[in-house]
């Protein structure tokens, strides 16, 4: 009777958030070993089903820079960075293309549709959603490395609208419809403030942002843009972890209502953000 009791009181306590999120949006960008391990995979695609399921709009947005490495790699091509950006000539862009919109793409689909949702795969050149062009560096020419002009949202909304999970990879093309790689942090943040989300929520394999990326129990639970902007500047964010930070300061300043950085391996995380008192990882807000 007790476990019984501790269930009930469970569903108490996210009953308002239910009915304050329900018939909003939450973009969710899909990455780090929540997409790699089979059960955390599980776990996630069970959120994503349920909050779909008490009327909450779920879009996710995906990359898969580790799977385009390793698919490189097996054909005998050396990866190549400039600035933390991946050098993306044709070749690359292929394998690009080949790696997200046609593996990874429809493995989350299917990983969605089996948890009992209604997910559609897309690549945001799909009804010219993501426009882009060539992103200019500082560290050099980068290849086919986009840079996003403008997001057309109207083909998510009548997914969302008709009860569908949008799935989208992280590829866009230009007028003359070449395609492009773009950093799937960035498309999610312009992804969430086109969409007037109500959060964004970037799954990664860390707590959140920490004052000590060695040690957890300095977990930054809460930021102002402000306040993350200053910390990026003084260099005190890991490398790896500025490209998810810059993409909840875009979106929140955007208009996003909260920004959150969580740990995608905590089984159910997603849930523990959205549907308890306490939350997990890092929030960013306006104040």
């Amino acid at each position: 009777m007790e476990d019984l009791q501790r269930r009930a009181d469970t569903l108490i306590e996210a009953l308002p958030y239910i009915q304050q999120w329900a018939g909003k949006t939450i973009v969710v960008k899909y990455g780090g070993a929540a997409m790699t391990d089979p059960q955390m995979q599980d776990n996630v695609a069970q959120d994503i089903v349920l909050l779909r399921y008490v009327g909450i709009n779920v879009v996710v947005v995906h990359g898969g820079g580790q799977r385009i490495s390793e698919m490189m790699k097996r054909l005998g091509i050396e990866p190549k960075f400039a600035g933390g950006l991946r050098i993306t000539d044709a070749e690359t862009m292929e394998i690009a293309q080949m790696v997200l919109v046609g593996n990874i793409n429809p493995q989350l689909v299917s990983l969605l549709n089996s948890a009992g949702g209604q997910a559609i795969g897309l690549s945001g050149k799909d009804a010219n959603m993501i426009s882009t062009h060539k992103k200019q560096s500082s560290e050099g020419d980068l290849g086919f490395v986009g840079e996003i002009v403008s997001i057309d949202t109207k083909v998510i909304h009548t997914l969302t609208e008709a009860g569908y999970i949008p799935v989208i990879s992280s590829i866009g093309a230009d007028s003359d419809g070449q395609s492009y790689n773009i950093n799937a942090d960035t498309v999610a943040g312009e992804l969430a403030s086109e969409l007037s989300a109500a959060k964004l929520v970037i799954l990664s394999d860390v707590a959140g942002l920490l004052e000590d990326p060695d040690d957890p129990a300095t977990l930054i639970s809460k930021l102002t843009i402000s306040e993350a902007k200053a910390l990026i500047a003084g260099g005190n964010v890991a490398e790896g972890m500025i490209p998810k930070l810059e993409s909840c300061i875009q979106a929140v300043a955007g208009g996003v209502e909260r920004a959150h950085l969580i740990d995608g391996r905590i089984p159910h995380s997603l849930l523990m953000e959205l549907f308890t008192d306490a939350g997990i990882g890092t929030m960013i807000s306006v104040e």
